[in-house]
């Protein structure tokens, strides 16, 4: 089945990242997959450009069907029940935890991008103080928030309970988090959240390379 997946992926991206981790849940490791890079603009290469329209980042397709936003990717990974591990519990009351969940961790995609990307994100006439200033309070709300989820975290306890999509979809915006800065003294349980599934094989095996070639991150996040 992997050998009729391909994925367009940019290394350090979150939505790239979740995807990447579903597959290797899945037990899905001889999919095709080509790393593009941000920096050369080649998200708005042709190449992508007839995968996904937007050229935006990741691309997933499976024989003639396409999934490009991220997180349909990963349900529609899940569909496989009968492949590598389950995602989706079974108890009604988990599953509306685990997508409740899911669903916010789309909002600390953007809250984060706010911040690490404000330079690129707003025009240059358009940047002040303020706007930054008020943006990082947005954020520094929000993690504190994500905090008070992780209250009882422990291994084999995360964000809906056993390990899941909505780990899937949030793990890699921790992990982006404390790679740009992020204080592990302010936020420890997310620290521990972090540190608690950065060994798992999934997490492990798509970790961004270039992370893994150099351990020095960025200083944006560090006064939040």
């Amino acid at each position: 089945m992997a050998k009729s997946m391909s994925l367009l992926w940019g290394a350090g991206s979150p939505p790239c990242w979740r995807v990447m981790i579903t597959l290797e849940e899945k037990k899905l490791q001889g999919y095709k997959r080509k790393l593009l890079s941000f920096e050369k603009g080649d998200h708005k290469s042709q190449e992508v450009l007839e995968v996904n329209p937007r050229g935006q980042l990741p691309a997933f397709k499976h024989g003639d069907l396409i999934v490009n936003e991220s997180t349909a990717a990963c349900l529609y990974l899940e569909q496989f029940q009968s492949q590598g591990n389950r995602l989706i519990p079974d108890s009604p009351a988990e599953q509306a935890l685990m997508f409740q969940r899911m669903m916010e961790g789309l909002s600390l995609t953007d809250k984060l991008s706010s911040v690490i990307y404000y330079d690129l994100l707003v025009p240059e006439e358009e940047r002040h103080d303020s706007g930054l200033r008020r943006n990082k309070e947005t954020l520094s709300t929000e993690l504190q928030l994500w905090e008070s989820y992780l209250q009882n975290v422990a291994a084999g306890s995360y964000l809906a309970g056993p390990f899941s999509l909505a780990d899937v979809v949030v793990y890699p915006n921790v992990a982006f988090a404390f790679r740009f800065g992020l204080s592990a003294g302010r936020f420890p349980k997310l620290a521990k959240y972090y540190s608690l599934l950065k060994d798992r094989p999934s997490i492990r095996a798509s970790w961004p390379p270039q992370w893994m070639a150099s351990t020095r991150g960025y200083d944006v996040l560090k006064d939040l």
